[in-house]
């Protein structure tokens, strides 16, 4: 296995067995980071796109990680949801929060590559993406994923978009201080990775969020830090309404479908 693979791994699996140990339920509701995806509009619009489309449908939760949002699909009327993930111990708790919510019967967690997936031609209807591209080489991610893609199916997903020199100052300091991968922390999804995907996607549509309203983030732990996110998110409205700074945007959630099958 490659060593950049490893590394992810290695990093994932830590936060796993810090997870295991965590008792406190709201705390297992949350992410590895600790919040809720709910108190941000880009995920409140992104579970909206879901809830549109996943009812009765065959859905794969891409990079399942710790399975925060394959509960939330499961809760939409998905036929079945079908996690994957290469690290042993985030799997772990995505089958212990499946076991809390008595919903094995609909969810099936596997180990596997998301650059090589098992799966056959044309097998999901559905395939979410909650911010994995940042550890996959995506020109090995982007063939596979149109593959194992119907070809009326979409590929939905919410992505830390690479332009901010803030976060990305945020990042470079997260990768010091052992918060995130050197991979992960220099292959945030850009505008090239948006074009590359025209090579595979007929189709694409990008929605752009919180070139402002991030600053309120590592305050909404505190009394009124929603508050905050709430009036920032207000003036994100102001400031992507000049196209020219979306690039400046921290979350992208982008829809791809009508994969190339042929050519």
């Amino acid at each position: 296995m490659e060593e950049r693979k490893e590394k992810e791994i290695e990093y994932y699996e830590k936060k796993a067995e810090e997870f295991l140990k965590e008792k406190s339920e709201k705390k297992w509701l949350g992410d590895f980071e600790g919040f809720e995806p709910k108190d941000l509009e880009s995920f409140r619009f992104l579970y909206k796109l879901l809830r549109e489309n996943c009812r009765e449908k065959l859905v794969l939760d891409y990079g399942c990680g710790n399975g925060i949002h394959t509960l939330e699909i499961t809760k939409m009327e998905a036929k079945k949801v079908i996690g994957i993930d290469l690290s042993k111990k985030s799997l772990e708790v995505a089958r212990e929060k499946v076991k809390r919510e008595r919903i094995e019967d609909k969810v099936e967690f596997l180990k596997m590559d998301c650059e090589k997936m098992e799966f056959e031609d044309n097998f999901f209807d559905i395939i979410f993406d909650g911010g994995t591209f940042s550890s996959l080489d995506l020109k090995r991610a982007y063939p596979e994923l149109k593959r194992v893609l119907k070809p009326k199916g979409y590929l939905i997903d919410i992505e830390t978009f690479g332009h901010n020199p803030l976060t990305n100052l945020k990042r470079k300091i997260n990768k010091l201080t052992g918060k995130r991968t050197g991979w992960a922390a220099t292959h945030i999804f850009s505008k090239n990775d948006l074009e590359m995907a025209k090579e595979y996607f007929s189709k694409t549509e990008t929605y752009f969020f919180h070139p402002i309203s991030f600053l309120a983030f590592p305050f909404l732990g505190l009394p009124g830090g929603k508050i905050l996110l709430r009036l920032l998110e207000l003036l994100d409205k102001v400031f992507l309404f000049v196209p020219f700074l979306r690039k400046y945007a921290f979350k992208v959630v982008f829809v791809f479908s009508l994969p190339k099958k042929y050519g």
